[in-house]
């Protein structure tokens, strides 16, 4: 078992033990147990799991930054949710905004920005269904 502390910009940090955590990195998929070498490393918008307690469990991450050192794994992350947080209609809606953006003509749209913004919608519509 190691420490995983979750810290996003909303000063939640939510500590979660765990024996495995798997992660998507800029890499590819990245599975960490005790005593991992220590590693710093990006995280995609992505599904995110643990073991905690022998059962899985799986997250939304919005991207982010993993460090870990000492068996104590830190995720600096945009927004992290459980299946249970997320509202799905929140989450439909925010979908349907950003596929319109992205639709739209207008040359002020930030396409990145939208591109981004569907990307987080459709990862948390995914671990919700």
């Amino acid at each position: 078992m190691f420490l995983l502390k979750v810290i996003t910009p909303q000063a939640k940090v939510r500590l979660i033990h765990t024996s495995i955590l798997n992660l998507v990195t800029p890499s590819g998929e990245m599975g960490l147990l005790s005593h991992h070498m220590p590693i710093i490393t990006m995280v995609k918008i992505s599904k995110l799991s643990t073991i905690e307690e022998e059962q899985r469990h799986l997250y939304a991450v919005s991207g982010g930054v993993l460090f870990y050192k000492d068996n104590e794994a830190t995720l600096l992350a945009d927004a992290f949710e459980s299946a249970d947080e997320i509202d799905l209609d929140r989450a439909m809606a925010a979908k349907e905004r950003a596929e319109s953006r992205l639709a739209s003509k207008d040359p002020d749209i930030d396409e990145k920005r939208a591109r981004v913004a569907l990307l987080k919608a459709m990862n948390r519509i995914s671990l919700k269904e």
